[in-house]
């Protein structure tokens, strides 16, 4: 069920899986994706794992505030706001939540922010994995092919806008597996029942553009780190997995050959393996219940 949030000067839309007694699981969705990117059942995967999921929009995408007024930001224009804005809105969702502490795992823009969100507020972050994603722009430039989808006309109307979801994904998806087309098309249409807000896209572009590189700072975070990549993604090349891994001490990369800029399905429980024994590896130990002295 969807509720909302008054976090950080907006209005988050977000949903939960799972007991509020498991671990907290943070996960931030990418680039004009909302929260129900991350599959239904994805989701009961990691709750069934003991965690309790929150996913949520981002501002400017789906149920979450949009920011109308600032329009379309003209290119090389300053930025309405920047990736740390949205590591805060996460951190303000937090303590709305009442959730002192979290796993937090980003996939693609998601774990920019999520990269942002453990240099700002690092003992927010229990964990950190960080999904096809990269410490800056210029670690891994799309290809040309990826580029021209990324920055094509968007349609808007449905049935363009479902055309053009499976025009995009035969393109940054999977080339290790079959595109799924029925989960495309249907994620497309419901995604643009929900919200199409294409000036929203464009101004979260321009904060990934506007926040430049966090390499030196990742140097700094303490905390347990988790990278994963796809070894074919083209939107994001492996040299950003790369690159983050090797930015965050400490950090471990696992790579999928096959893999895009996507979860295919056939993954979802060798990923959800490893968010799970890292987020297992990395939670406190609770202390034991004190025993009783014997008695003299």
């Amino acid at each position: 069920m969807i509720q909302r949030a008054a976090a950080n000067g907006i209005e988050i839309a977000y949903e939960s899986f799972g007991s509020p007694t498991g671990r907290p699981l943070l996960l931030i969705m990418g680039l004009g994706a909302q929260l129900i990117h991350w599959d239904d059942e994805f989701c009961e995967l990691l709750a069934e794992q003991g965690h309790h999921v929150v996913r949520f929009d981002n501002r400017d995408a789906g149920l979450s505030t949009h920011l109308h007024d600032e329009g379309v930001p003209a290119w090389g224009a300053p930025s309405p706001y920047v990736l740390d804005d949205l590591a805060d809105d996460s951190a303000g969702l937090m303590d709305v939540l009442g959730l002192p502490a979290a796993h937090v795992v980003g996939a693609s823009m998601g774990g920019m922010i999520a990269q942002a969100l453990a240099i700002r507020h690092p003992a927010r972050v229990l964990s950190l994995t960080s999904i096809m994603s990269t410490p800056g722009p210029q670690a891994a430039p799309p290809t040309e092919a990826a580029a021209a989808v990324l920055f094509a006309k968007p349609a808007t109307d449905r049935e363009g806008v479902v055309a053009g979801a499976l025009t995009t994904w035969a393109v940054l998806g999977s080339p290790g597996w079959e595109l799924d087309r029925e989960r495309v098309t249907r994620l497309a249409g419901l995604a643009f029942d929900r919200c199409h807000d294409p000036a929203g896209t464009a101004r979260q572009l321009a904060a990934i553009m506007a926040s430049g590189d966090r390499t030196s700072a990742l140097g700094g975070l303490k905390v347990p780190a988790l990278v994963i990549h796809g070894e074919d993604d083209q939107l994001v090349p492996l040299a950003g997995g790369r690159a983050t891994a090797a930015a965050i001490p400490g950090a471990r990369l696992v790579t999928y050959p096959g893999m895009g800029h996507d979860l295919p399905r056939a993954l979802w429980p060798a990923i959800v393996a490893e968010i799970t024994a890292h987020t297992g590896s990395a939670t406190p130990a609770r202390p034991e219940p004190a025993r009783p002295e014997p008695a003299a």
